[in-house]
């Protein structure tokens, strides 16, 4: 990817984290990245095309976290690191992050293979501790980790003491 191309993305994601990708035009993309409004058509066709490319990336970032997770093999531990993703999240990521959020509650949620891989990581965690019903406590870790994600990149609250919670309800601590 060339810089003005990265240029381009980084810009659109500022923009799109921060106003909506609704209202955010083409010609203010090429405004903030210093480019022709041209270019971004030439390089993504149109603005749906550069959002596409943008969570392409972010799919590849997701990936990377879930995949963490997943390798580990002692579920104890597997559920500790599951647990630990919103509190790792770097400051430098939450736009992506926002944006990422903005969009699932506005179009619905963004599935792919790497989310059934970590949903079923983690309802294997909870089948080898023996827990009742491994099904939904892996959704109810899924729904966790999506609540403390958008406390996190909303309020911008110090999270510490919900992870402590968090660890001490599933006896990780």
């Amino acid at each position: 990817m060339t810089e003005k191309q990265q240029n381009i993305l980084n810009a659109a994601l500022k923009l799109f984290a921060t106003e909506g990708v609704t209202s955010t035009s083409t010609s203010k993309i090429a405004k903030s990245a210093g480019v022709s409004e041209g270019l971004i058509f030439r390089h993504f066709t149109n603005k749906e095309g550069l959002l596409q490319a943008i969570l392409e990336n972010g799919r590849e970032k997701s990936d990377e976290y879930f995949n963490s997770v997943m390798k580990v093999k002692d579920p104890k531990e597997r559920l500790l690191m599951a647990l630990h993703l919103p509190f790792v999240i770097p400051s430098d990521e939450y736009d992506f992050w926002r944006l990422i959020y903005t969009l699932k509650w506005q179009r619905g949620p963004m599935e792919h293979e790497g989310m059934d891989l970590f949903r079923n990581s983690l309802r294997q965690a909870f089948e080898e501790l023996n827990y009742a019903n491994p099904t939904a406590e892996a959704q109810l870790i899924e729904a966790i980790i999506d609540g403390v994600t958008t406390e996190v990149l909303l309020k911008d609250i110090y999270p510490k003491p919900l992870l402590d919670c968090i660890l001490e309800k599933y006896k990780l601590k």
